[in-house]
Parts: structure tokens; C-alpha cells; sequence
């Protein structure tokens, strides 16, 4: 997705006065506003974004860091982690040559409900569960209404081996949905991200790439 993309999607994240995470009866939970002055509260700064981890894989002392930029709703996000990202795991991240980070860009509100599903499990669940998020992206992300997205993303935190409870409360945490709304504006601007899927290795901005070009750029990383 592109820059101007990117800034609607911004928009339509914040922007929308009635916006909830659910309404579900049969949850017993209660419509929350978490974004509500999300916008008005990360520009003036204060949402402390300090609570939010970053979620690694890999060797943290190696000498090449990637960080990716993507977003659960993004085509062309699953296509890179049902593909590439698997060479990528197996070649690098797995034999400790790479460290890889993982930080979520949010274009829309069910970018948003999937990235606190995903977070919910902590970071020893998180790659599990965004593998199953971008497996079945075309069916959560397409079931229609927000309550309908939510209860598809609901039974993705039930296979993640999440309970009624835990998922619930993360979906229903207001505070955490603002405070990571806040902590991808810091990183976006910070890394000057305005596509996704979007690649920082060791400090250079890359857009989406076939993997064998991936590869070249890991393996210069890794002579110099």
C-alpha cells in the first residue's frame, strides 16, 4: 500500500466519532472508543508508547537487523509471510544469522482488532498467531461487518489457544489500542515508512522484494 493509502487508512482509523470494537450481546462486552482522541493524544505526546515491545525473532546480537513494516489487512503482507518470510526463517532467522523485527502498520480499524488479538498471547505467542492472522486473511477481513471481522478474528485467538476471557479483555483494552495507534505514528515517521510491506535492514529503507533479492542484500550485510 502506498503513502496516500496509507494516510487515509490513518484517517479512517481515527477519525470515525462511533467507532467500537464490538458490540457482541453473546460476549456480554461492552462497545468501547479506544481511538477516539488517539489522533489529538500522540501528536501532542502524551501517549507513553514505552509499554509496547518490539516482537523478535532471531539472534538480538546479530550483525544484520530487519525490520519489517506491515499490515494485517495487506494483500501483499501475507503474501511476503506465506512465502518469502518462510525462506527468510529457515535460512536466516532460524540459524541465528539475522535479527528480525516485526512492527504493525494500521491502514483501518481491523488492523487494528487483529494486532490486539495477536498481541494478546505476549510475545511468545505473537508469530504464531500472525501466521494464522495472514492464513486467513481473506476470510476475516472480508466477513462484512466489524462484529463479524471481530468474531472471525475471536476464533483465530481460540485456535492460538487464547481463552474466552484473555481474548475479550485484549479486545475490549481501549488503552492498549491507542497506545499502539500512537507507537506506529512514532515509528512510521521515525523510519519514513510510506509502503507495505516496508524493510528496514540495518538502517536502509526497502519496499517489498522477490527473496533472492532479499538474500543478496542480507548476504552483503553480512560480508561487510
Amino acid at each position: 500500500m502506498n503513502r496516500r493509502n496509507m494516510i487515509l487508512g490513518a484517517l479512517a482509523v481515527v477519525g470515525m466519532g462511533g467507532w467500537y470494537l464490538t458490540s457482541n450481546s453473546r460476549s456480554g462486552s461492552t462497545p468501547v472508543n479506544p481511538l477516539a482522541n488517539a489522533a489529538n493524544a500522540q501528536t501532542s505526546g502524551e501517549v507513553d508508547t514505552s509499554s509496547v515491545p518490539d516482537m523478535v525473532l532471531g539472534n538480538p546480537d546479530a550483525a544484520v537487523t530487519i525490520t519489517e513494516y506491515a499490515s494485517f489487512t495487506c494483500p501483499h503482507c501475507a503474501a511476503f509471510h506465506e512465502g518469502t518470510f518462510k525462506k527468510l526463517k529457515a535460512d536466516y532467522i532460524d540459524t541465528d544469522k539475522i535479527k528480525f523485527v516485526y512492527r504493525e502498520v494500521y491502514f483501518d480499524r481491523p488492523g487494528i482488532w487483529a494486532s490486539l488479538i495477536a498481541r494478546c498471547g505476549g510475545e511468545e505467542k505473537f508469530f504464531g498467531i500472525i501466521d494464522l492472522i495472514y492464513k486467513s486473511q481473506s476470510t476475516w477481513a472480508r466477513a462484512g461487518e466489524p462484529a463479524a471481522i471481530v468474531d472471525e478474528l475471536r476464533k483465530i485467538g481460540r485456535l492460538a489457544g487464547l481463552d474466552n476471557d484473555a481474548i475479550e479483555a485484549c479486545l475490549q483494552d481501549g488503552k492498549q489500542a491507542e497506545t499502539l495507534y500512537a507507537w506506529f505514528q512514532e515509528n512510521g515517521k521515525a523510519d519514513d515508512i510510506d509502503s507495505t510491506p516496508s524493510f528496514i535492514i540495518n538502517g536502509t529503507k526497502y519496499s517489498n522484494m522477490a527473496y533472492d533479492q532479499l538474500k543478496d542484500i542480507i548476504e552483503t550485510e553480512l560480508a561487510g
